[in-house]
């Protein structure tokens, strides 16, 4: 072969493996997309993702229906003391519930809301965090605030409007708040609280205080926009917040069929880059460990998590409700006699020789006691003066706030008969 023809051979090979090795690379799996809002791999299949397709987020249990643990090792394995203390605060929920809806019914107050169903989901989160982190509730936490300490008398207090209630009379009924218990005054806007958490984990990020903020809302609340903007901002800014979703099947009277087409709530979790998991929230433990573990993660990561706790709502959605509307009484009973969070919990006490008829009769006839004597007394203290709406608009009462005290008080006196201030603290 002729030196020229052979030069050209031998260039054209070279060539051709040059062509070869770069077709194998741009083929090969190690080729990754980098563009700055994706790295990963690319494909040349056409592939939706469908839900459908996709794998369930599984639902984390401890304990079934019965009360039986199932696995030994996730047994959080709590002293004696602890478990008839959230036993206590279950019961007691309980028998608020029937009192307070009954004294509503009877005119005795204006509005309330029933815990019953979720107690498991308030208790045990409770008991899982540091009672110095920030708590943003919704309105069925109530028992969040008596684990830390508020008691059935302050609940009743606050509730009756009267001048001992944590709001001076100035807040709907079961809209708590106390800054002794780092528990954020209740709004009744929904989802609101959702933004301010995310802020207020932020300011403790930046205080490096070791402390989490955890934010209480329904899966109703989760349909708002404030939710969407919630999550996003505290993945983004990796804050140490917890987002507690309590899934009981309704918002109000809009099935969860009708809210929306995904997972759950959790589904959202991974789309934000926040670590997530599912739990049944009529499980105790379940609950406890779940949060004390999302609680780890927020303060060593420094990153948000969200749990979705898995629950019923036994009650109406409120005194202004009538769940058999949109529900059947079956499904109700059903629910309240297979799945109850306090029969199972109790069933667990007894199956482990920590619950007796004694034990159980003492402790229920001590909540009814206390429950029956908080709204005795709360209905006999007095209300705030009235100027005391004046109050607290600013730090200090501005000129325009001291002269519409002044005008109302003048016209107070000038109409005596049409404002009877019997029942309110002298003005």
């Amino acid at each position: 072969m002729h030196l020229s023809k052979v030069s050209t051979f031998l260039r054209n090979l070279n060539v051709l493996k040059s062509n070869i090795k770069h077709l194998s690379s741009a083929t090969s799996i190690s080729d990754r997309a980098s563009f700055p809002g994706y790295k990963g791999e690319f494909s040349t299949s056409l592939e939706f993702i469908y839900p459908e397709n996709t794998p369930q987020i599984q639902c984390y249990r401890v304990m079934n229906r019965k009360g039986l643990i199932l696995d030994e090792s996730q047994d959080p394995r709590l002293d004696k003391d602890t478990l008839i203390k959230m036993y206590r605060h279950m019961s007691v929920l309980s028998k608020y519930d029937v009192v307070m809806y009954e004294a509503q019914r009877q005119g005795r107050i204006s509005f309330y809301m029933q815990n019953q169903g979720e107690t498991a989901a308030q208790i045990g989160s409770a008991a899982a965090l540091d009672p110095q982190d920030l708590v943003f509730a919704q309105y069925r936490e109530s028992g969040v605030l008596l684990w830390r300490g508020f008691s059935i008398q302050e609940c009743s207090n606050q509730i009756f409007g009267n001048s001992k209630g944590s709001c001076k009379g100035k807040q709907m009924p079961v809209h708590y708040g106390s800054k002794d218990h780092h528990f954020v005054t209740i709004s009744s806007t929904l989802a609101t609280q959702i933004p301010q958490a995310a802020g207020a984990a932020y300011a403790y990020k930046r205080k490096q205080n070791g402390l989490a903020t955890i934010v209480y809302f329904g899966e109703g609340a989760a349909s708002e926009g404030d939710a969407h903007t919630a999550m996003n901002f505290a993945a983004v800014f990796d804050v140490p917040l917890i987002f507690f979703c309590r899934n009981n099947g309704y918002a109000i009277s809009t099935p969860v069929s009708e809210q929306y087409r995904g997972d759950g709530v959790a589904s959202r979790g991974p789309g934000y880059g926040i670590a997530t998991i599912r739990v049944d929230g009529n499980d105790l433990f379940a609950v406890y460990n779940a949060t004390k573990a999302a609680r780890e993660i927020a303060i060593r990561e420094s990153r948000p998590v969200l749990i979705e706790a898995m629950t019923y709502r036994l009650g109406h959605h409120s005194t202004s409700d009538d769940s058999t509307a949109y529900r059947s009484v079956d499904e109700i009973n059903s629910w309240d006699k297979n799945d109850n969070p306090i029969n199972r919990f109790k069933n667990y006490l007894y199956r482990n020789n920590l619950m007796t008829t004694e034990l159980e009769e003492s402790i229920e006839a001590e909540n009814k006691k206390i429950v029956l004597e908080s709204v005795t007394t709360a209905e006999k203290i007095k209300y705030n003066k009235p100027t005391e709406m004046f109050m607290d608009v600013y730090d200090k009462p501005s000129q325009l706030i001291e002269r519409q005290m002044k005008d109302f008080l003048e016209h107070v006196k000038a109409n005596k008969e049409h404002y009877p201030l019997n029942n309110y603290e002298k003005l």
